[in-house]
């Protein structure tokens, strides 16, 4: 009897743990931005030699020959601010916007295993996404920007279009 008890209560004190503690892909996302031709705005656009730097940090990387880039977004502010220069290797055609995202956060519990990730929303007002020139103008090279979803939870979908 006492093996039984003994038995009962241990199926009961390992009952509630989680059966599988690895954490796949639940974590914070990141932001998706996707170029567009500004001619022909169904046509996706391979930027050139685009170096992103977010602000007070070291380059993010050169994208060259894609459409499509994925950028941290700070989860410790309600801005994100970064610098995107295309055509980088040029002396004369490189050319620098500045993006600045306005968001608030929200932690969400996902698992034990992974514990919280941050979810983002886009302000509506004052504008979600911000461009600006550069410090010294060269003109803006992103024409219009397009967001398509306000809610960033996943990485599974396309949250900015960028049309240049």
């Amino acid at each position: 009897m006492k093996k039984i008890v003994l038995l009962l209560i241990l199926t009961i004190t390992f009952s509630g743990c989680e059966k599988d503690d690895i954490c796949t892909d639940e974590t914070t996302p990141r932001l998706l931005l996707e170029f567009y031709d500004i001619s022909n705005p169904a046509n996706l656009k391979n930027v050139v030699n685009l170096v992103v730097t977010g602000e007070g940090q070291t380059a993010l990387g050169t994208f060259n020959g894609v459409s499509k880039i994925e950028l941290p977004i700070d989860i410790t502010q309600d801005t994100t601010k970064y610098s995107l220069i295309l055509n980088s290797t040029s002396l004369i055609g490189a050319n620098e916007d500045l993006l600045q995202f306005n968001y608030s956060r929200q932690n969400v519990f996902v698992s034990r295993a992974c514990g919280y990730k941050t979810i983002f929303e886009f302000n509506a007002t004052p504008n979600g996404v911000i461009k600006t020139d550069a410090t010294i103008p060269d003109g803006l090279w992103i024409q219009d920007i397009n967001i398509l979803t306000t809610n960033i939870e996943t990485e599974n979908e396309t949250h900015i279009k960028i049309y240049f």
